[in-house]
């Protein structure tokens, strides 16, 4: 077992490891014995996989569990969706002292975060993701959102959760696909700031490591988040191939995954940097061997036109201006500002010529 601490506004551990769901009945009366029920959020797919493991660890130690679940995709992710779970709080009167709980991917922790955030203005969140990209990355550093018609998380907050457990055990149950969607997340942390990491990716995967892989993507992130919780500079690095892949992801209709979009955004602006003169071309050799291992899309039919119009909605825009994420050698990214007009020409660099 892993156990990593997170020191934000909300001190919180990570813990990891095999079986990990078996425990978590424990973990929760530790740091919350005064809970009465915990409200578990799942989908209908991870529900009938877990869900009665967590109500039975959590009913071992004495709390009332309630469990409601959503369809599963991006497209719960959602005001509707949202709203149906705060009335489902109120009509089962669940106050500030219980726990909401998150058991599942991306979207359902998200959406429950947001929904913990916001509910009697603010509840107890413990997040118990179930995928590798959740493990990774979106359990982790308080973003919790939803999405509008116009594009993916604009409206969310953040909101630290009190405790998150990862059970490496879930991966052995996720699909292929799926799995790889994760590593698009993982290939990024390598990419952002650890060239040795990268090289060892593929040998950990085929290892089955998956604490390690974990392990040394929420350490990344914590770092770069206790230096800047609010996103207000170092965290955008985080977003790397990010604003180019939620432009694709909306324009998709979420048909294309975020790991998939990622991919493809990534690819995208490491060979933008490259013909800019920030990037030595050797970065997009191993980008691409990376990714073509876990079978990951690298190429878009959009325009660049498409892509600039989805673009200018992402949150990430300040008035005329927007930052990008650029590599500039193995294992390092910088923040660059530039104008919107400016983005259009790098996006139309990023297509392969």
């Amino acid at each position: 077992m892993t156990t990593i601490k997170v020191n934000l506004s909300q001190n919180y551990n990570v813990i990891i490891a095999p079986k990990a769901l078996e425990q978590l009945g424990e973990h929760t009366h530790e740091l919350l014995p005064d809970a009465g029920v915990i409200a578990v959020i799942t989908d209908d797919n991870v529900g009938g996989l877990y869900l009665e493991t967590v109500e039975k660890s959590l009913a071992t130690v004495g709390f009332e569990v309630i469990a409601y679940s959503i369809k599963s995709g991006e497209a719960s992710k959602c005001a509707s969706v949202y709203i149906d779970i705060l009335n489902w709080l109120a009509s089962k009167n669940v106050t500030k002292t219980d726990v909401i709980l998150a058991l599942g991917g991306g979207v359902v922790g998200d959406l429950t975060g947001f929904v913990a955030a916001t509910y009697l203005r603010g509840v107890p969140l413990i997040q118990a993701p179930t995928s590798l990209l959740a493990m990774v990355d979106s359990s982790v550093g308080g973003k919790v959102a939803i999405d509008l018609n116009a594009g993916k998380n604009l409206a969310g907050s953040f909101y630290q959760p009190t405790l998150v457990i990862c059970d490496t055990d879930t991966l052995n149950t996720l699909p292929k696909h799926y799995y790889n969607d994760g590593m698009a997340e993982v290939i990024k942390y390598g990419m952002l700031g650890d060239s040795e990491f990268l090289e060892r990716v593929i040998q950990l995967h085929d290892d089955k490591d998956y604490e390690t892989l974990i392990t040394t993507c929420v350490k990344m992130k914590r770092d770069i988040v206790q230096n800047d919780e609010f996103d207000k500079g170092e965290r955008r690095l985080l977003n790397f191939g990010h604003t180019i892949g939620h432009a694709i992801e909306v324009l998709s209709e979420y048909k294309i995954s975020h790991g998939a979009a990622v991919s493809i955004g990534m690819v995208m602006m490491c060979r933008a940097a490259i013909k800019k003169g920030f990037c030595p071309p050797e970065c997009l050799d191993v980008l691409l061997k990376l990714l073509s291992y876990f079978e990951l899309p690298i190429t878009i039919n959009y325009s660049a036109e498409a892509l600039y119009k989805a673009a200018l909605k992402d949150k990430k825009r300040s008035g005329e201006f927007i930052t990008i994420i650029i590599p500039t050698s193995m294992g390092k990214c910088e923040l660059k500002k530039i104008t919107t007009e400016s983005l259009l020409k790098w996006l139309e660099m990023g297509f392969e010529s």
